[in-house]
């Protein structure tokens, strides 16, 4: 089984990441993780991280597609490798994958028509040129957007800032690119039944808590971990 989460930046995606580990690792089965983009990975890694801190230009100066086609070569590098975790029957989990490419790339550009071609042309070079292994279930968090600003906004910390050297990250600093890219997302669920949405949000409109999500996302993994 091949399980994604998707999300905006510091929509709390590594924590529902750990949720899902511990159980599978209660009904002992074995599961196998990574996180894109792999800033240690060879050529990609180097380039996305430059990218993000901003030394290759702005957001808006950048072409997305030369930007999508780095985080689709980070992807294609890394396809080896889940595939033989597939082929050993293991649970693959992995935080980000093709429709954060998607979200972040088509969040840039004007028109739905431009965002339209750009999405068929991120889908046919990832999966189609590069063939990596398509997900069983792509689950996209979504957060109160309140929630998102007041995370991005505050100071953020830990091992997987490495990457920005001190630096800030050019697609956190932008409150109306993660909107958009939000908006990307949603519209991308409705065509795309293996992208499913998870609201995150309590009953009166403010962030869950994360044992609430996770019994969300649990609802939805389940059925398939019965099928294995």
């Amino acid at each position: 089984m091949f399980i994604v989460l998707e999300g905006l930046d510091g929509a709390g995606k590594s924590t529902q990441i750990t949720k899902l580990k511990e159980m599978f690792n209660q009904r002992g089965v074995a599961t196998e993780y990574l996180h894109f983009p792999r800033f240690d990975a060879p050529v990609y890694g180097d380039l996305i991280a430059r990218f993000l801190r901003g030394d290759l230009g702005t957001v808006e100066g950048v072409n997305p597609y030369l930007v999508a086609l780095l985080y689709a070569g980070d992807r294609a590098d890394a396809a080896k490798t889940i595939n033989g975790w597939l082929a050993e029957g293991k649970v693959v989990i992995v935080d980000r994958y093709v429709y954060s490419n998607i979200g972040y790339q088509c969040a840039k550009l004007a028109t739905e028509e431009q965002r339209a071609k750009l999405k068929q042309w991120i889908l046919d070079t990832e999966y189609g040129y590069y063939n990596i292994p398509r997900p069983d279930l792509s689950l996209f968090l979504d957060v109160p957007f309140a929630f998102t600003a007041k995370s991005l906004t505050e100071q953020r910390s830990g091992d997987d800032r490495a990457y920005l050297n001190g630096e800030k990250d050019i697609h956190e600093s932008s409150l109306d690119l993660q909107q958009m890219v939000r908006n990307v997302y949603l519209e991308a669920a409705k065509s795309d039944e293996a992208l499913q949405v998870i609201d995150c949000s309590n009953a009166e409109g403010g962030m869950d808590t994360p044992q609430g999500i996770f019994s969300r996302i649990e609802k939805v993994v389940t059925p398939l971990l019965n099928k294995m």
